[in-house]
This record gives C-alpha cells, sequence and structure tokens, in this order.
C-alpha cells in the first residue's frame, strides 16, 4: 500500500476555507477494497475544519467503478448541508409541539432511516417520496392476499409507476439525478449516476397540472410543462390561461364542474373550455370534445408507458397484476390505464390524496451493505464468502442498533450481484444463509433465469462473475392496523347519489348519462355498476362501462372488469 501524502492533504484546508467549501467528496481509486486512506482523508479535513461535511465514496457506495462511485459520492456531499440543516430545523419545531418521538426519514429503498443516518446519508433519500406510495401498495397488497401489484400514483405534475412482485418491491442498484432527459427510465448519460438502492420506479409528465400545446408541426403534446399550484389549471380562476388535463377531465365531465375538495374549492368549466378551444382547437381546428378527448389520450398514452416498463420490460406479464391507483388524479385515470394493459382488478384506497403516508407507517429500518468480489463464479471460495456475509451481517446489527432495534425484530437478507463475464451490468439475486457450494449453484441458476426473464436469453456455458455481495439488514417496526366496517347489501343507500351529469367515455366517444355517488356514503358489500363517478374529498373516482365498482370491508373501492380484463 503507497503511504498516504498527508502534507498534500493538509495543504487542501486552507484553500477549501478560503473558497468557503461547506462539504467535499473523497473518492480514491481502489477505496473499494481498502478503506484506510478515504478515511484518513476525511478525518484530517474534520480537524482542520470541523464544520465542514465529508462524504467518502467508500461508505456511500463501495463499488468497484470508480466513475459511478465518486458521482455518488459528490451527490451525497452536495446534499448534506441541505438536509442536515433541513432535518434539524425540522426536528426543532417538532420539539416545540411538544412531539419526543424519533424523526425518521423515507430512503429511496422503501425503509426508514433515522434523522441521524439520513443526515449522513443523504443520497439515500432521492425519490423516497415515490417510493413511499409503492411501500403502501405493498402493504395493503399484503392485507388482501395480493401478491402482485403495480402502483400508480398520479398527482399534479407528474405520473409515477412501480411494481410489487410477490409482495415486494423490485429494487434498482442505478439511478441518474439531475439529468435533462425527462425519461420513465434511468437513460445513460441524461444525469448524473447515483449508485444506491432504489425502488424501481418509472415516472413521466402527466400530472393533473400538466399543459397541453401544439407544436411547430400541428401536433397536439401534453408536458412535460405544468401549470403547478400557481397559477394552477384554467379551471381554478386563478390567472392560468394554459389548458391542462385538469381542464380536459373537467370538460369530459369527469370532475364535478362547481367544486373540489369537498366544496372548498370553486370551479370554473367554462375557463377550462375557453383555454382548451383558444390554445388547441383554433390552432388545429378540432371541436372543443374532440380536443379535450385527445389530451386525456395522449396523457393516458404516457401513463400506460411507464407501467409497461415496470412491468412487461422487467419481465413481467401486467394482466398477472392488479393496478393500485392513488394520487389525487390517479382513480381518475385507473379503469383506462386498466384497459389498456389488460388488468382486471383496480383498487383504490379509502384516501388515495394521503396514500403514500400510509407508506411511512408501514415502512421497516433498512440498510444495504456492500463488499466488492470481483471473482468468476469457479474461482470463489465459499468459505471465505461466507465469512464476509457474517462480517455484513455484524455491521448491520450495529447500525440497527444505533437506531434502537432490537435484536429480535432484526432481519437479515443475502443478495449476491452476478453478472455474465464481460458485461457491463449485473443482476441482484437472492442467496440462502449458510452459503455452500450447492447453494451458490442455486444462485446461478436463479440468475440464468432471472437473466432470460428480463433479457430473453441465457447462457448457461457462459462464465458468471460475482461482482458484489449485498446485505439488506431490515429493523422490523409494528405496522399500522386497518379497522375493518361490518358488512352492508350490495345496493348503496339512496342518498350516496348526489347528482347526474353527462360525462364523456372513449369506446363510446359520447357523453353517457352517468351517476355521481359520494364515496363517505358507500357502505361496505356496496356495488356499483358502470358508468359511474365517485366523488370524495382528496380524489375523483371514474368507473368505466363495463367495469363495476365495490366496497371491501377495509373501505377501499374494488374495480372489476365484467370481461375480466380482456
Amino acid at each position: 500500500l503507497t503511504p498516504l501524502n498527508k502534507t498534500q492533504v493538509k495543504s487542501l484546508a486552507p484553500q477549501l476555507k478560503r473558497e468557503n467549501v461547506k462539504a467535499v467528496a473523497v473518492a480514491l481509486l481502489f477505496s473499494y477494497i481498502n478503506q484506510k486512506h478515504e478515511r484518513e482523508i476525511g478525518k484530517m479535513l474534520k480537524k482542520s475544519l470541523p464544520k465542514i461535511y465529508v462524504s467518502l465514496s467508500s461508505e456511500v457506495a463501495p463499488e468497484y467503478r470508480e466513475y459511478e462511485r465518486t458521482s455518488t459520492a459528490v451527490v451525497n456531499a452536495i446534499l448534506m448541508p441541505i438536509i442536515s440543516n433541513y432535518l434539524n430545523e425540522l426536528q426543532r419545531k417538532i420539539r416545540k409541539l411538544g412531539i419526543k418521538a424519533p424523526l425518521c426519514v423515507m430512503k429511496s429503498d422503501g425503509g426508514i432511516a433515522t434523522k441521524t443516518i439520513a443526515s449522513k446519508k443523504p443520497v439515500g433519500i432521492v425519490e423516497s417520496g415515490p417510493a413511499a406510495g409503492v411501500i403502501a401498495s405493498a402493504f395493503y397488497g399484503r392485507l388482501l392476499g395480493i401478491k402482485n401489484v403495480l402502483s400508480f400514483d398520479m398527482g399534479g405534475t407528474t405520473a409515477k409507476a412501480g411494481a410489487v412482485k410477490e409482495a415486494k418491491p423490485e429494487i434498482i442498484s442505478e439511478y441518474e439525478v439531475a439529468g435533462k432527459v425527462h425519461s420513465g427510465r434511468i437513460v445513460k448519460g441524461s444525469g448524473y449516476p447515483v449508485r444506491h438502492a432504489f425502488i424501481d420506479l418509472a415516472e413521466c409528465s402527466a400530472g393533473g397540472g400538466t399543459i397541453a400545446w401544439i407544436d411547430k408541426g400541428k401536433a397536439l403534446q401534453v408536458g412535460p410543462i405544468s401549470a403547478g399550484a400557481e397559477p394552477g389549471p384554467a379551471c381554478y380562476g386563478k390567472g392560468g390561461k394554459q389548458p391542462t388535463v385538469t381542464d380536459a377531465n373537467v370538460v369530459l365531465g369527469r370532475l364535478n364542474p362547481k367544486c373540489m375538495l369537498g366544496g372548498e374549492m370553486k370551479i370554473y368549466p367554462k375557463l377550462s373550455e375557453k383555454a382548451i378551444l383558444k390554445e388547441i382547437c383554433k390552432k388545429i381546428r378540432l371541436e372543443l370534445t374532440e380536443a379535450a378527448a385527445g389530451i386525456i389520450k395522449i396523457a393516458n398514452s404516457a401513463m400506460a408507458k411507464i407501467l409497461r416498463i415496470v412491468s412487461v420490460e422487467r419481465g413481467h406479464d401486467p394482466r398477472d397484476f392488479v393496478l393500485m391507483c392513488f394520487g389525487g388524479a390517479g382513480p381518475m385515470h385507473g379503469c383506462a390505464l386498466a384497459e389498456e394493459l389488460n388488468i382486471a382488478k383496480i383498487i383504490v384506497p379509502q384516501n388515495p390524496g394521503l396514500f403514500s403516508a400510509y407508506g411511512l407507517l408501514a415502512a421497516d429500518f433498512q440498510n444495504t451493505l456492500v463488499k466488492a468480489i470481483m471473482k468468476l463464479i469457479d474461482k470463489v471460495n465459499v468459505e471465505n464468502v461466507e465469512a464476509d456475509f457474517q462480517k455484513l451481517e455484524l455491521k448491520g446489527a450495529k447500525l440497527l442498533e444505533k437506531q434502537h432495534v432490537p435484536k429480535m425484530y432484526m432481519r437479515f437478507i443475502r443478495q449476491m450481484d452476478l453478472r455474465y463475464f464481460g458485461q457491463s451490468y449485473e443482476l441482484t439475486i437472492p442467496t440462502s444463509k449458510p452459503l455452500t457450494t450447492e447453494i451458490l449453484r442455486q444462485t446461478v441458476e436463479k440468475f440464468h433465469k432471472k437473466h432470460m426473464a428480463i433479457y430473453g436469453y441465457a447462457v448457461k456455458e457462459e462464465p458468471v462473475e460475482l461482482v458484489n455481495l449485498k446485505l439488506v439488514a431490515i429493523g422490523l417496526i409494528k405496522k399500522p392496523k386497518l379497522k375493518e366496517k361490518p358488512l352492508s347489501g350490495e345496493k348503496p343507500p339512496k342518498d350516496a347519489v348526489t347528482a347526474r351529469r353527462k360525462v364523456f367515455f372513449e369506446k363510446d366517444s359520447s357523453y353517457i348519462e352517468t351517476s355521481i355517488y359520494k364515496r363517505e356514503k358507500l357502505k361496505t358489500g356496496n356495488r356499483i355498476d358502470g358508468p359511474a363517478v365517485i366523488e370524495q374529498y382528496d380524489a375523483t373516482t371514474v368507473v368505466y362501462p363495463n367495469w363495476t365498482a365495490s366496497v371491501d370491508k377495509f373501505g377501499n373501492i374494488i374495480l372489476s372488469a365484467k370481461n375480466g380484463g380482456n
């Protein structure tokens, strides 16, 4: 080992101080093998500059790819002062309210972390908001005995999709941040790579506030620009002039033409019509209904694409999944998306606009530890790898102890990153303990099967390389219990129907006289045949013709296709 040039490191401190540097990322070429020098540099910098934040690549992403490891350390360094200050202020305000419970933060891998860990490794909370929605979908799926769930969250600016397979969220190991390309998946070169465990999410610019517009080629486009909350869609009456997805839904009769948020917010349908007529109809000679339906069709197409990304492109058949629709706008588009993907069943949770918060309540403490190996499987010493896994378990246990998790609630999941020799990407495969030659063989066989499912081929004759060992250290927490409601009859109460209005449906290409229901009035066991619209404070559910809606014992709306989704 070449000795560290401490004089050179010491000379950096005055320069960093002069330039008022608040955070530093340290990345040495072979630190994934030996952390000693990075740690020494970190200690020396902290000694000279006590207030500086130091991000070590060997702690943030101890993997062999130096560019991705460095990029991850840099992103982490950028976030450290921001997140630390934010969480400190948040905790101060929480304490001021008299709340003494520890502050925990949602992570991108679907777990939670204490304030201390989140502040030290903030790169782990990138995309943590959408991750909570997928965890909530997994939690509800387990509650209802459903193992495969497609999570769909549509809000004001974007729509997000994720997959839960065999009751577990799908996880990826790399993401790109701050990219100029807005895509539903990682696009190489579109941003800065981050090596970390992320729930596999796909995203598109299709939310309630997404603006529809005509491009230079006279084609109708939807997104990526959003009207936001201020001024918002034209129908809000706050000065918005551009037509949005929400305005299109107002014109098509799907949203209440008088108010939203249970009557707290007035709606102006004429402003929606005016915006679409001026910005769309006049420019490409479409009728008002045609233009509004076109906006919804384009938005639905983009959202169906992200659902395909997390299902079809990952080797899964969407017909084997149930669609969980939430977010303020999600339940309005659920039936259209399910029909596009031949999904026969949709769940709309009791509070769609607040659903992601359930994910925070259902998430466990979770830490992923990594050790780089970089050896061909036939060169692997099983005893050495087992010893490495045991060391990772000890580290994982210490991390959970710091988060006050009792030993009886600790769980450890072992994984291996495998690839065919020469490939630049790997697949994460679960493995068992203790590791034996037979278990290693079974793990490699799982790799071949997963490679076939995702990429359409497997080459069993090719040598397989063990890239990383991974250990997921989990601290189980007590899950919330949902109250079951007493069963009523199939027929909804008379006062559940609040109005009737004409609603446009694509397959009929016409407006249909439709009953409008108040969700709060519906009882467990009630059944509604589509077409119907179910309104509540935080969302609107549109039940298409040839679909039925029923209320389960937890208050969820279950939408079922009469033709089985075909």
